[in-house]
């Protein structure tokens, strides 16, 4: 008898030690972001329905190309006597921008000019004097930026969107806040089977030389726009089953939330426009997962 008691007595004390340990091991940390909150209840932001200018754009991105641009090579073989003219030159159409000696033993010609095929400026200058040259070695090149292209591939999904002579923003990394004007000119006949894209260019004025051939550009286009459209963040919509767009908004105490049907109209990738069932300045709670028809809330 004594034994079974002895028994009784170890079992109990085990099992309150065990107790002891496991409530030190799995106690709940003190002083998370939700204390004080029921596990029913969801934490939500909300937002104001608003005014907004919406604006559907596109943006791509492309290498700056000046307006005209002209390698100039030798007409004889030979060596490059001089380079008359060096980079950042200006230089008229049919102006001397290189000299050439003729490479023939025994014999003396006069320099053979080597001249610009287009009005511009010097862009490079490819070789020193003495250096040996053929006629296709590449002496200088010539450019004209007085305006500049941009060539861009659209996905084909926007063919109906584009149109010759619509404006676009050219903007370039290497001018920060700086922004040009530019209009789509060029729109390719054909849609290229592998990329499933359209070949357009975009042109822009560059009368003060600030855009170089070669810089990397973002082109930006506008397709369509809605002006002072009634709209919300485009998270802040939901769709049931059957593809009813609905929001959520706080009930009159701010405890509850409350299903609202909406009918969407314009959009783009931020925001939406809301044609049918909310107003400007009624409130609407963001995304919460789970959230229901009647769900308690705390306004974050």
């Amino acid at each position: 008898m004594r034994k079974k008691t002895k028994r009784r007595i170890r079992y109990i004390v085990i099992a309150v030690v065990a107790a002891v340990v496991l409530g030190v091991i799995f106690k709940p940390k003190a002083g998370g972001p939700l204390d004080g909150v029921a596990r029913d209840v969801f934490v939500v932001k909300q937002e104001t329905v608003q005014l907004r200018d919406l604006k559907h754009q596109l943006l791509m991105s492309g290498s700056v190309k000046a307006w005209e641009e002209a390698t100039l090579y030798p007409r004889v073989n030979g060596k490059l006597l001089r380079n008359v003219l060096r980079e950042g030159d200006a230089v008229k159409k049919n102006q001397t921008v290189s000299l050439i000696e003729r490479d023939e033993v025994g014999a003396i010609y006069e320099p053979v000019v080597v001249p610009s095929t287009i009005t511009g400026v010097v862009g490079r200058v490819y070789l020193d004097p003495g250096a040996n040259v053929t006629v296709s070695t590449p002496v200088a090149l010539v450019v004209n930026q007085e305006k500049v292209r941009v060539a861009v591939d659209i996905p084909e999904r926007y063919i109906g969107e584009i149109y010759k002579g619509q404006p676009a923003t050219l903007r370039v990394d290497a001018l920060p806040g700086k922004e040009f004007e530019a209009r789509l000119q060029i729109i390719s006949p054909v849609v290229d089977s592998m990329s499933r894209a359209v070949a357009v260019e975009f042109w822009a004025d560059n009368k003060k030389g600030l855009l170089k051939s070669g810089m990397f550009a973002k082109v930006d286009v506008i397709l369509s726009e809605k002006k002072k459209a009634v709209s919300i963040a485009k998270n802040s919509l939901y769709r049931d089953e059957k593809g009813q767009a609905y929001v959520f908004m706080p009930s009159e105490d701010g405890k509850t939330a409350r299903r609202q049907e909406v009918t969407v109209g314009f959009e783009n990738n931020d925001y939406l426009e809301v044609t049918e069932g909310l107003s400007v300045g009624q409130n609407v709670l963001g995304f919460a997962y789970g959230l229901k028809d009647g769900s308690k809330i705390e306004i974050n």
